[in-house]
């Protein structure tokens, strides 16, 4: 039986839990490990363990007990092809071809790699064009590599505004792409809003005016199907520990066009060496002509096992499916907050965009005041969100392993919290990690 649309959302606890009923991804919730007696939201930014993530771990740290070196060719996925047999399940979850994808590094050295690769400034094109709502870090990684060109990072580094502190207007991001600008480095989702931008269109606009473009995928892939070859991206990268629930600290992934292998990565390491011949150390690099020619070193062999079990369950769910599922329950919460939230006193809003496809993984919960106390509360009633300031409550229903009904129980914890007034005997001091 289909879920229904949001014309016929309810706010009734029986219909969270009719929805769970009709929910054909609702099995997939057993294959994780919940924590007890908390309801987790959180997997926007680091995804629960599932049980086959465990048992791959397991596998690799027995092959290493039992094997010793020889686990690096005779291990059930050799060590020594590890990266590249990730980069090929994961393949069809990214629209691309096996050889144009990667496990390794992290998000940041991944992103170092490919602008010390595709920033070549010269002649006027110098600029890098990038965004004021991107994760910082990315902001922090392009200064460096301008500044390692002995370029003026005021003067180079071209920040797209946001008008409403929220979200990126594309059209303006189009209109700031002037002959100046040598490469566009953009985020697939604003991790603050959940705003997920339209890639295709924007790459196409990129390459009218013949610019390179590359997208952070962070907080989309896992949540959201991407077609990088049908789009013609040049060059994405991504975590895996979000949506794609491979662990703490797990392996990166890059995705490089193919009619780029030709180009030279600006941070050479030996695992981005011919495969067929990294062993006979010579001097002289030679480097593999497939995305693995972007690895700088040996991969982490266990956390990739967490890896190795968690795309097995999202190639599994189907990565539609899980968009499907995805989409409905954000919808699902929006409907409930505007039907329970909204108005005073609890005057919430939601600062993610409401149309489907500007709309990735989770949701911005937004209040004037008192937002991170209120966030604080919740995690006192046993919920697992996120805060980002200056008022953000994230709240990301995760369609592997969230309910309907959780989604349900948050609403109604929040309006019983601010009809208390329990959010005041927090503290607004915040923690290191919020």
């Amino acid at each position: 039986m289909a879920l229904p649309g949001a014309d016929k959302f309810v706010s009734t606890h029986e219909f969270a839990q009719s929805l769970d009923g009709k929910d054909p991804l609702h099995h997939f919730r057993e294959q994780f490990f919940l924590p007890v007696d908390k309801i987790y939201l959180d997997g926007n930014s680091l995804g629960l363990m599932p049980r086959k993530s465990e048992i791959a771990i397991q596998r690799v740290l027995n092959e290493w007990k039992s094997m010793g070196i020889g686990g690096w060719l005779n291990a059930q996925i050799p060590w020594f092809y590890f990266s590249e047999r990730m980069g090929e399940k994961i393949a069809p979850i990214v629209g691309a071809k096996p050889s144009e994808v990667v496990m390794t590094g992290t998000t940041t050295i991944n992103l170092h790699s490919l602008v010390s690769t595709f920033y070549q400034p010269e002649g006027a094109k110098t600029k890098i064009l990038a965004d004021e709502l991107n994760f910082p870090n990315d902001l922090y990684a392009l200064g460096g590599q301008i500044q390692m060109k002995g370029l003026n990072l005021q003067n180079h580094l071209v920040l797209v505004p946001s008008e409403d502190g929220k979200t990126l207007d594309e059209q303006k991001i189009i209109e700031m792409m002037t002959p100046d600008i040598a490469l566009i480095i953009l985020p697939s989702v604003l991790y603050r809003s959940g705003q997920l931008l339209n890639i295709a269109h924007l790459t196409k606009e990129a390459h009218v005016r013949n610019i390179v473009i590359g997208f952070d995928c962070c907080h989309s892939v896992g949540a959201v199907p991407h077609k990088f070859d049908e789009w013609d991206v040049d060059f994405a990268f991504w975590c895996s520990y979000k949506y794609l629930n491979s662990g703490p600290g797990a392996p990166g992934f890059l995705y490089i066009n193919e009619r780029h292998f030709s180009k030279k990565n600006g941070l050479i390491g030996w695992f981005g060496y011919i495969k067929e011949k990294q062993f006979d150390m010579a001097l002289q690099f030679e480097q593999a002509n497939n995305a693995g020619g972007w690895q700088i070193s040996s991969p982490g062999i266990i956390a990739a096992g967490g890896v190795e079990g968690a795309l097995e369950i999202t190639l599994a769910a189907g990565i539609e499916q899980i968009r499907k599922k995805s989409l409905h329950m954000t919808e699902y919460l929006i409907f409930l907050v505007k039907e329970l939230l909204s108005q005073d006193p609890y005057s919430f809003m939601i600062g993610t965009p409401l149309e489907s496809t500007r709309r990735s993984g989770h949701i911005a919960l937004e209040r004037e005041k008192d937002a991170y106390r209120i966030n604080k509360a919740l995690i006192h009633h046993g919920f697992i969100p996120d805060f980002r300031p200056p008022n953000v409550i994230r709240i990301a229903p995760i369609a592997l392993y969230n309910t309907y009904e959780e989604v349900w129980n948050l609403v109604h914890t929040l309006k019983q919290i601010i009809d208390t007034k329990e959010y005041l005997q927090f503290s607004e001091e915040r923690s290191i990690i919020s």
